[in-house]
């Protein structure tokens, strides 16, 4: 293989580890936030833990509505024959792309 094609592999795998790592540093940096810290807006005061309310939850169950199962299934199929039409034409493309070198006989 062609070794600028190798180190152009790992630039593209290390971008795109890179791109994860500052992706999942962002998210966890926001899922983190406080409003305000423990000693107040300013640390002005101190941290005065309250008494815990207790409150009842009550859950009801809504069975109405959600998506049909053939249409699920009708969904799935567009997807894989799209996916598969999308391939056909890629292979197809990067066929025409290819030179043929010839061979000394």
């Amino acid at each position: 293989m062609n070794p600028i094609r190798v180190i152009r592999r790992l630039a593209v795998l290390l971008a795109g580890l890179a791109a994860t790592v500052l992706a999942s540093i962002i998210t966890a940096s926001a899922a983190f936030a406080w409003p305000d810290p423990p000693g107040g807006p300013a640390g002005l005061y101190h941290f005065r833990p309250t008494t815990p309310v207790m409150t009842r939850t009550v859950t009801h169950t809504v069975v109405a509505g959600g998506t049909p199962g053939w249409l699920i299934t009708l969904i799935a199929v567009g997807a894989a024959v799209l996916a598969a039409a999308i391939a056909v034409l890629v292979h197809r493309t990067s066929a025409t792309r290819r030179h043929v070198t010839p061979s000394a006989t």
